[in-house]
């Protein structure tokens, strides 16, 4: 490991050991050397729509591997779940990028061998190796699917698509407005000022000085009294679409998805000042009861056939280069409507979900933790 490097990681488990007690720098146990007999059982946590029966069943009936999966609400809920006694009852989690780093150094996952995972080396170069599942060099994960979190609207109250968020931020709408019960919300209202307000400067939604902060809580303050619910599954915000109690909010595609199928009246966009996401990835409890079952689900779920499947259904892009025939083969069109047939650029345009850390990147240090943005999403919520 080269100095910087050292240095580097020795900066990152500084920024994360307020939230997470005694650090001591990622795990270093040995990751499994080649897959046995399945144990019969997984138990997975995830986003919700990430453990449909259209893969999940098949698995079960090509390895004897029984899916029980539990859906979290945020990363903050998949965290908790992971560390706090569930180590030894979850096998793998969906985390996306804004918690991946906790779990890592904080001991709760195990390194992954990529040699295990064929489907691994079609992935875009991006999702190969990002530094929110590795570190220093050791794989901690296994990158999945990505995709922008969108402005969710009614079209009836809406004939005209919105272009800014300012949308959700707005008093016209009070009352009628949804967004996720989520610390890292304050990066959508951050791009946002990074636009609208740009004395501000900020460059980066996820790294933030206390005066960038307190615009961004400034912000969701005045713009807590305007909400209807903040959801925390995703299926709670379909339902506030389809009773009509929010008309507009921050969403993923999902949502849209499932609300379109249903015949509501709905669309999505991602509005003028860009858009925040996420990139998942799947990783294997250190204390995984059944790691066998692990290394199959995951080997399942990135190949061609199952990312096509889950980028459909959840209306987001895989890693699996390979997966945009079969997109096209389950839905024409599919394939360039979730950019999977230009990945690279798309990729670049999203400002990933990460976790904030005191270390900025412009080589200052008076950024706010992560912990420092839940005590602000707290005081937001009152």
């Amino acid at each position: 490991m080269t100095t910087g490097l050292k240095r580097k990681l020795a900066r990152v488990a500084l920024g994360l050991s307020t939230f997470l007690p005694m650090v001591q720098g990622a795990a270093a146990m040995e990751p499994l050397q080649a897959i046995g007999k399945g144990e019969g059982t997984l138990n997975v946590v995830a986003w919700e729509g990430y453990a449909q029966d259209d893969w999940v069943k098949p698995f079960e009936a090509a390895t004897g591997c029984q899916v029980h999966a539990k859906y979290a609400g945020s990363s903050d809920e998949m965290v908790a779940l992971m560390r706090s006694g569930g180590g030894d009852q979850y096998d793998v989690v969906s985390a996306s990028g804004d918690a991946t780093l906790r779990l890592i150094y904080g001991h709760t996952v195990q390194p992954i061998n990529m040699a295990l995972i064929p489907a691994w080396k079609d992935f875009i170069p991006q999702l190969k190796g990002p530094d929110f599942n590795t570190v220093g060099g050791v794989h901690y994960g296994v990158s999945y699917e990505w995709g922008p979190n969108t402005l969710l609207y009614s079209t009836k109250a809406f004939p005209t698509p919105p272009t800014s968020w300012g949308v959700i931020y707005d008093p016209k709408y009070t009352g009628q407005i949804t967004v996720p019960d989520n610390p890292i919300q304050i990066a959508d209202a951050a791009l946002y000022l990074s636009k609208t307000q740009p004395a501000l400067g900020i460059t980066d939604p996820y790294e933030l000085n206390q005066t960038q902060m307190d615009a961004a809580v400034t912000l969701l303050k005045a713009q807590a009294k305007l909400i209807k619910k903040y959801w925390a599954l995703a299926s709670d915000e379909i339902q506030l679409f389809t009773s009509g109690d929010a008309v507009v909010g921050a969403a993923w595609p999902y949502q849209t998805n499932t609300l379109q199928a249903a015949k509501v009246a709905v669309a999505d966009t991602i509005p003028a000042e860009g858009a925040t996401g996420w990139a998942d990835t799947w990783m294997i409890s250190a204390k995984a009861p059944h790691p066998n079952c692990a290394y199959e689900w995951i080997n399942w779920v990135t190949t061609p056939k199952v990312q096509a499947q889950q980028a459909i259904y959840f209306g987001e892009t895989p890693a699996n280069t390979l997966a945009c025939k079969e997109m096209d083969a389950e839905q024409p069109g599919a394939c360039a409507q979730y950019h999977a047939n230009a990945p690279a650029s798309y990729f670049d345009q999203i400002k990933f979900w990460k976790t904030p850390l005191k270390q900025c990147g412009n080589g200052k240090d008076d950024c706010l933790d992560y912990a420092a943005w839940q005590r602000a999403w707290q005081n937001i919520k009152g």
